[in-house]
């Protein structure tokens, strides 16, 4: 159960990385021609798809008992 909560608390990453836009409220430096804003939240975005398959796979129910 401990194990579980902590997995859950993962889920918090980004939520706050996308809330402090000074962070990431700029043009440069670029990549492949994208701006810092949109590749900034292109990767929060496959962050996050990796972080939920993470936390479903930890907190998943077992019936292999």
């Amino acid at each position: 159960m401990r194990r579980s909560r902590a997995a859950y608390l993962l889920l918090i990453l980004p939520f706050i990385a996308t809330l402090v836009p000074w962070i990431y409220n700029r043009a440069e430096p670029s990549l492949f021609g994208l701006p810092f804003f949109y590749w900034y939240q292109l990767a929060w975005v496959l962050i996050t798809a990796a972080l939920l398959g993470f936390v479903v796979y930890v907190t998943r129910e077992r019936d292999d008992v």
